[in-house]
């Protein structure tokens, strides 16, 4: 009865599997495929009955569809034959002997009787594996990444080690299709039905590169900040997508090889949220004040509170306003003219030691250079 059964099976195989078919994507996709197999149309509006032919044969004279931003990759017997980038219809051809079809040409004899014979040695199915899979060209949206405690790296700019909590997302790009399948695409979604979705929360191999990703935030963040072309500025991470991007994708690439092992890219980035640590957000503070009293700016701040003292001392009236009229007919001009100059104080001589501390502190903040800090060691000291 197995005999029978096998040559039946044969037979009625190979009847199958001499329609040409059309292979197209498959209904219902998401957006985020990465990588799919191409499936035959089989009926159109009712017409049609190519619906018993081999999951895992192609016959020559099949045509396959190729979309707009994805790549055909065509499989035989597990090894990658062939590789199309291009969109547009393409008609299938092999020497199998399974791919034969008297449509195409193939002859009646060495197509249905030779195919029959080696269907029957393997119990009736083919003794081969054809498929077709779609690879997206795309950048494939919605990766997302976060972090659930702080991580840590040095500000160039801030010159001290920075924390904070982040999360967002980025688009990701299969730059090398080959390497892709070749080295991460796990055997399970090589199959008819099977869909590689890097946002499926049920996918291995995504899995792990989020943990890649998130191992990367704190590379990722050092290379941006301590990039001269960036400004050493971390305020405009959230603005610069492109360029958070670049250094994420290296620091990526670094630890993991993405590109030159996995034909994986990371494209743009977009930061949702920035929360910094405590310390962080006062060494932030001291910086936004120190920028507000920079350049014209402070010299605008100056001038008005000088103003400011001026009108109180006139306000004020008696000695203590001359005093403070007097302080001011330096800086101010046409003051002087109103009144006798009155001789100021002699300065009190300032500590060495608070000179120091504060010319250490302008240094940190990075309002003066080294070697400002150096000259001003060397006066205080009397060097």
């Amino acid at each position: 009865m197995g005999l029978v059964q096998a040559v039946v099976g044969a037979v009625g195989g190979v009847l199958g599997d001499q329609w040409k078919d059309f292979y197209t994507v498959p209904a219902g996709l998401p957006a985020t495929a990465a990588l799919f197999a191409a499936v035959p149309q089989g009926t159109n509006a009712g017409r049609g009955s190519n619906t018993s032919g081999s999951t895992n044969i192609i016959t020559n004279g099949s045509k396959i569809i190729v979309p707009e931003g994805y790549g055909l990759l065509l499989m035989q017997d597990g090894a990658i034959t062939a590789f199309v980038a291009e969109p547009g219809g393409y008609e299938w051809r092999s020497d199998d002997i399974n791919s034969k079809s008297i449509f195409a040409g193939d002859g009646i004899v060495s197509t249905f009787i030779t195919q029959s014979w080696e269907r029957f040695k393997f119990g009736g199915q083919p003794g081969s594996q054809q498929a077709a899979f779609f690879v997206s060209l795309k950048e494939l949206p919605e990766n997302r990444f976060g972090t659930q405690s702080e991580i840590y790296w040095d500000d160039g700019f801030l010159n001290t080690q920075v924390g904070a909590i982040t999360r967002g997302s980025y688009t990701l790009k299969i730059v090398d299709p080959i390497l892709f399948v070749k080295n991460f695409v796990p055997a399970a979604y090589l199959q008819p039905g099977k869909v590689f979705d890097f946002t499926d929360l049920d996918n291995a191999a995504a899995g792990q590169l989020f943990n890649e990703v998130v191992g990367s935030l704190a590379p990722a963040f050092s290379l941006y900040t301590n990039d001269p072309s960036k400004g050493n500025r971390i305020t405009k991470i959230q603005q610069d997508s492109l360029g958070f991007a670049q250094s994420l994708s290296a620091a990526v690439e670094q630890g993991y090889q993405w590109s030159s092992d996995r034909g994986l890219a990371i494209v743009k980035t977009a930061i949702v949220s920035i929360e910094y640590d405590a310390n962080t957000r006062e060494l932030l503070k001291t910086v936004q004040r120190a920028d507000a009293l920079s350049g014209a700016r402070g010299n605008s701040n100056l001038q008005a509170s000088v103003a400011q003292g001026i009108q109180s001392a006139g306000e004020t009236g008696g000695a203590a306003g001359l005093v403070g009229v007097g302080m001011a007919s330096g800086m101010v001009g046409g003051v002087g003219a109103l009144q006798q100059p009155v001789a100021p104080a002699a300065p009190a001589a300032e500590d060495p030691v608070a000179k120091l501390q504060k010319a250490k502190q302008m240094l940190d903040l990075g309002l003066i250079t080294q070697a400002d800090y150096d000259a001003l060691k060397a006066k205080a000291l009397g060097l």
